[in-house]
Order: C-alpha cells, then structure tokens, then sequence
C-alpha cells in the first residue's frame, strides 16, 4: 500500500511539470554526476527505467563520464545547460548482466559499466555473500552446530538465522583463504552436494562473454577486487594490496587496454577503511566508487565517489521524482548487502 501511494505522489509529481522543472533547475544552478549503482539486472522496470534515464540524462561510460566532468567540469559555467551526466553501473559481474544488461543496453544504446571480480570469472562459483541462503536452503543436515549453537533446520527461522551468521562470519573475515574455508566447512557441517546448482543469472560472468561486451560500444569496465574481501577486514598488507591491483593487472591483461576506476566491495567507508583507501591509490587508479547515497560535485574526492542505489522493483516514475530530490531519496530504508 505505501508503495502504490509513493507511485501515485510521483505520478503528481511528474505529469505536473514538477519533475521537469526541477530537472531544468538542477542542469542550470546545480550541475552535477549521478552514478547508479545496481547489481543484478533482470527485472520488469529496468527497461522503463533506463529508456526514461536515456531520454532525461547524458548516459555515459564511468572513466569518460569522470574524465569530462572532473576535468571540463571544473571550467563550466552556468551557460552549460545541457542534460546532467549519468553514470549505470552493475557491481560484480553476475551472468545476468550479459544475458539481460548487455541486450537492454545494445537495444535502448545506452552505455553501462560493470566492475568485475576476476576471481570469480570462469570459476562458476556461488558469490560468497549467497552462500549462506543456499547452503542452507539445500542443506540435507536436520541440524548442525555453530559457535556453541544448535540451529534445527526444520524450522525456518532458525534456517534464516543461520543463513545470516554464515554470511555475518564469511563477511568479516580477515584472509579470502578464511572465508572459503569457513564456508567449506559449512558446506560439509549442512551436507549440500558439491553439484548443488547456482540460480539462473546469478553465476559469475565468463570471459568470452566479458570479451563479446567489452567489443561493443555499450560496455565499460571497472576493477572490485581479485576476490571481494571487505578490505577493511583484511589483516595481510600483501593481500591487501594483491586485491586492489592484481584485480587490475589481469583484467587490462584480457580487455587489452588500461583501466582506472575501482569500485570498492560493499562500499561503505567501515568496509575499506583508510588503509583500503590508500591501497587503490597505491594501485594507480583514478578514481574509486563507493556506495554513499549521494551523487558528485568537481569538489567530490575522487576516491570517496558517491553512487545512488538502483533498484530493480522501483517503478520509473518514482526514480524519475527521486533523482531531482523528491521522495525523500537518501531517508529511504535499503536492504543491505
């Protein structure tokens, strides 16, 4: 029900003029980078969205839209009314940004960026941070012990809470060795088969499909990690630093060409921390995305870049009221990841 009243207000909103005017406003007083940021693709409003996106914003590739705007940006005056530079990005790299993003992105033209974790590319791997509702969803123990607990898997509540401490526990380990033997063990401790399948779409990327997009137009690229620790948890200097810029090294090695934005896992300054910070730019990027609602000035740090969260329910007409600072976008609640 509050989402169908929030749907109607941005109806209000939009076929009012409202919505147009502010656009008109922020392009003339208040110029500034949007950067989206989704994950997985496949949903019934991105489409709309994006063909709204396309018709109201200048969509860009990441590195040439914060080329433009942090070097050209700084000179433009107020004459400079044109459309306000967005930014889509897609953090991760899951199969579905080939089979849906990629095909979204070559029929409406619009440019997209994904930032890939080369660890997982090939491997056909579950993400770490779904391992938890999938081993216990598949788990053929009746219960298993963790911490002194005993969860019964006979009841799903109980199932939930320990879908969460396993992704609690994979999420602040200090090693990526740490974090896969943890979750070895829980694999073992539930009795899931090494088989067991991953949800369509939710595979990591391949190459050759990395390859196929990188040879269009549509697609960019950008660095997450070797392997998508929390850098902040991270209790080895040298694997610290093998994350940030090895994850560069073998990606310009397959693209065949530099890259020099890196958008940090999860995103949060409590999740890579100063020492995270400096790492990416030890590395040599320039620029490194995080995921602080809030979008970009040529003042913005270029390693604290801000990226508004793109959500695949959300009907367009309510990202349209909210990208020009109706609605309440930064008061919203977000389920975390």
């Amino acid at each position: 029900m509050r989402e169908r009243v929030r749907l109607l207000v941005a109806a209000c909103f939009y076929y009012s003029g409202l919505v147009k005017l502010l656009l008109w406003w922020q392009r003339r007083f208040r110029r500034h980078l949007i950067i989206l940021n989704y994950h997985r693709a496949y949903g019934k409003h991105l489409p709309r969205q994006i063909d709204y996106l396309r018709r109201h914003y200048h969509i860009m590739h990441a590195e040439a839209a914060l080329e433009q705007y942090f070097q050209a940006g700084k000179k433009a005056g107020k004459d400079d009314t044109g459309p306000l530079p967005l930014v889509l990005t897609f953090d991760d790299g899951y199969r579905d940004n080939y089979t849906y993003a990629f095909a979204l992105a070559r029929r409406l033209q619009v440019p997209i960026t994904i930032y890939l974790i080369p660890g997982y590319l090939e491997q056909e791997n579950c993400f770490w941070w779904l391992e938890g509702e999938r081993l216990t969803r598949f788990a053929r123990s009746e219960q298993v012990e963790l911490d002194g607990r005993t969860y019964s898997l006979q009841s799903a509540e109980e199932r939930q809470e320990l879908a969460q401490e396993i992704d609690r526990q994979a999420r602040n380990a200090s090693s990526v060795a740490q974090r896969q033997a943890f979750l070895e063990k829980m694999r073992q401790a539930l009795a899931v088969p090494v088989d067991t399948p991953i949800e369509e779409g939710s595979q990591p990327l391949t190459w050759a499909e990395v390859k196929e997009m990188a040879k269009s137009e549509w697609v960019s690229f950008g660095a997450h990690t070797m392997h998508h620790p929390l850098l902040a948890c991270l209790e080895d200097e040298n694997e610290l630093q093998y994350e940030v810029g090895e994850c560069r090294r073998v990606l310009e090695e397959h693209l065949g060409h530099p890259l020099r934005s890196f958008a940090y896992p999860v995103g949060k300054p409590e999740h890579f921390g100063k020492k995270g910070l400096e790492a990416v730019r030890a590395a040599g990027y320039a620029w490194a995305m995080t995921t602080i609602e809030t979008t970009n000035t040529p003042q913005s740090d270029p390693y604290l870049l801000g990226r508004l969260p793109g959500d695949l329910n959300q009907h367009w007409l309510i990202l349209a009221s909210e990208l020009v600072g109706l609605l309440g976008i930064f008061s919203r609640l977000r389920k975390k990841r």
